[in-house]
């Protein structure tokens, strides 16, 4: 199901990051949709939009340079996801000029040669054929090897690489993402501070986002969580108390509402999750949600309306093209924060 469809102009995406137009990282724009309407304000502004004893829920997964050029061939390797067997998530794509797009012509079986006397060979399709279970033959650890060989994913509306440092988040502490949590990028070491000082508390989860290709939008697959005996008490005293959740990104939401029960109280938990969050699950534990804007008809819609609403949300998105925000892991923020209580499992 889509829950919001809408026309995204090519001047909307985000082309580089905002240190690139002259702004710091928490110098975007922020879009709030409350019980009150839609708002507009500065990522700056977000201490004043929070109340004491509300709780951010932040990933501290670190951003892979997972991007690898293929020897030979006019193609490019994304790593996604480590599996528990050792092999890898990949997916590939070919190279047309500027441009990249899905490679939909692998085997099982074909090796594809890599930098540095490294291989990746595919042994079986996941996901329609796009991502590809493989072995990856490298010298030394994948992460060695992509700390060496490897770029950050880019996508063809980032015109231009950026290194690795751009696509890190302040709460990055344990690498292993493909692609950027990039709800997370804004807050800096000061904008930290000052909410700490506003009586604002910090839940950090771990959850390894693998590649989302924009042409796909499927549901998400599989990936590595972890959320901490320290977390679950910090969320579950601010939700005895009166405090609002608030998830910074989906990756957030997703690795949070996995170790709830069904009263929606967090307990320790680790491993792979495969919750997909849509308004017909709802949410149990989550009250608001931080996020970047999402492209026509991505899955991540459904997360946020299963969160604000899809009467608030598709405000939000209307005011926010019509103020021309920007889109992407570089653009603008938005933060959501809907008037009604917990909305249970259905």
């Amino acid at each position: 199901m889509t829950v919001l469809d809408f026309a995204l102009p090519s001047t909307l995406e985000a082309h580089e990051p905002p240190e690139a137009r002259g702004l710091a990282r928490d110098e975007v724009r922020l879009l709030v949709g409350d019980g009150d309407g839609v708002h507009h304000h500065r990522f700056t502004d977000l201490p004043s939009l929070l109340r004491a004893g509300d709780v951010l829920v932040v990933n501290t997964s670190g951003t892979l340079p997972a991007a690898l050029p293929v020897r030979g061939r006019p193609m490019a390797l994304h790593l996604s996801t480590e599996l528990a067997d050792g092999r890898w998530l990949v997916e590939l794509r070919r190279n047309a000029g500027k441009a990249t797009a899905p490679y939909g012509d692998g085997q099982p079986g074909e090796t594809y040669p890599l930098p540095g006397n490294a291989t990746v060979t595919l042994t079986e399709p996941f996901s329609d054929g796009r991502l590809w279970a493989a072995t990856v033959d490298v010298p030394g650890t994948v992460r060695e090897y992509l700390n060496r060989y490897g770029r950050p994913i880019r996508y063809n509306y980032v015109r231009r690489d950026w290194p690795i440092e751009f696509y890190q988040t302040v709460f990055a502490e344990h690498p292993g993402s493909a692609e950027m949590p990039s709800a997370g990028r804004a807050f800096t070491d000061r904008l930290v501070t000052r909410l700490v000082a506003r009586g604002v508390q910090f839940a950090p989860v771990l959850l390894h986002t693998g590649v989302a290709s924009p042409e796909a939008h499927e549901r998400p697959y599989p990936e590595r969580f972890s959320v901490s005996a320290t977390t679950a008490r910090v969320v579950n005293r601010a939700r005895h108390d009166g405090g609002r959740v608030i998830a910074v990104g989906t990756t957030a939401v997703r690795a949070i509402e996995t170790a709830a029960d069904s009263s929606g109280a967090v307990r320790p938990a680790e491993g792979w999750t495969d919750l997909i969050v849509t308004p017909d699950r709802g949410v149990l534990v989550v009250d608001g949600l931080l996020t970047g804007f999402h492209e026509p008809r991505a899955s991540h819609l459904d997360m946020l309306a299963a969160v604000a609403g899809t009467d608030l949300l598709a405000r939000c998105y209307a005011a926010a093209v019509d103020a021309r925000y920007l889109w992407h892991e570089f653009g603008d923020l938005n933060l959501l924060l809907p008037p009604t209580g917990r909305r249970p499992v259905r």
